[in-house]
């Protein structure tokens, strides 16, 4: 069955979720696709102090459901299916295509399109880690650290993210590891001081994962100093793999342009290669991994399109 909309935004995080409430306040008949939850990787995190507007903070969930309640009030449609495929649809004569998102079960048409679809967690690629996913390695402290209360832990990374992992988990664990393959951290400096203060944070640098071991679950990981070669052994109980994220681009099927992280290529107002559409937040080259400006991203994609639809109606 297929059905029409004036545009269809692909993912409901803070770019997908600021888009509807601007598109829906446009008066544009707005569907908003989500495979799973709205809020995307936020929900991972576990508490956020540096939103605008909430100087004590504010639990992402939180954030999430105001952002949702707007959207809603403003007449945006959400509907839990993952698209699986988007496509030219048709020429219309002296106009610019209509496109196609098929979903698991639907099929939609519209002219415009808002991709803000977000990132998954980057693995290691060593082995063990696809066997002891779930068994001791995990993406999220958020979601399993309280699984390891008193046990032995390591992150691996060195940006903002692994940072804020590693300071999460020592609120259940004995000792955190924090292993990075260089010397210095790109983390902002006030994790970077936060993390130095801790006692139960203890640093591994200039060293990478070359293993993970096990029998029925995660037992030790096989360390490599980047500098000497040197191998050793740390016994753990619990490994969280923080080292960065991949684009969710895989069902554009090459339509968008794309740069050498698979992440979309965005121009003015957020438009990308094909006319139409447009691409916001952590899956385009041009937003770094912060709420605000996935936010901010999303509303200029949403202006965009209201001003795209209405020279497409000359």
């Amino acid at each position: 069955m297929s059905q029409s909309r004036d545009t269809i935004i692909i993912g409901a995080g803070p770019a997908g979720l600021a888009a509807a409430i601007y598109t829906g306040r446009a008066r544009l008949d707005t569907l908003v696709l989500e495979k799973g939850i709205p809020g995307g990787q936020i929900l991972l995190t576990d508490w956020i102090e540096n939103y605008p507007g909430f100087s004590d903070g504010i639990a992402p969930f939180e954030l999430i459901e105001e952002f949702r309640k707007q959207a809603d009030k403003f007449g945006a449609n959400f509907v839990t299916e993952e698209v699986k495929q988007v496509k030219k649809k048709r020429q219309d004569k002296g106009r610019d295509a209509l496109w196609e998102v098929k979903g698991g079960e639907n099929i939609y048409l519209t002219p415009t399109i808002i991709v803000a679809t977000g990132t998954k967690h980057r693995r290691l690629g060593v082995p063990g880690e696809e066997e002891f996913t779930g068994r001791g390695v995990s993406f999220c402290a958020t979601c399993d650290g309280a699984f390891f209360r008193d046990k032995l832990t390591a992150v691996v990374g060195g940006g903002s993210y692994a940072l804020t992992e590693a300071l999460f988990l020592t609120k259940f664990c004995q000792k955190v590891y924090l292993i990075h393959r260089r010397q210095g951290f790109r983390a902002e400096k006030i994790l970077q001081e936060r993390v130095l203060e801790n006692e139960k944070i203890e640093l591994i640098l200039d060293a990478v994962i070359e293993e993970i071991k096990g029998t029925d679950k995660t037992e030790a990981v096989i360390i490599k100093n980047t500098k000497n070669a040197k191998k050793s052994e740390l016994p753990l109980d619990g490994l969280f793999i923080s080292i960065g994220m991949d684009p969710n681009t895989e069902f554009l099927g090459g339509i968008l342009e794309l740069n050498e992280w698979r992440e979309i290529q965005v121009r003015k107002k957020m438009a990308t290669s094909q006319p139409g559409i447009y691409a916001a937040g952590d899956v385009t080259d041009a937003c770094s991994n912060q709420v605000a400006i996935a936010v901010g991203a999303g509303v200029e994609a949403a202006m965009a399109v209201a001003e795209y639809l209405q020279t497409r109606a000359v």
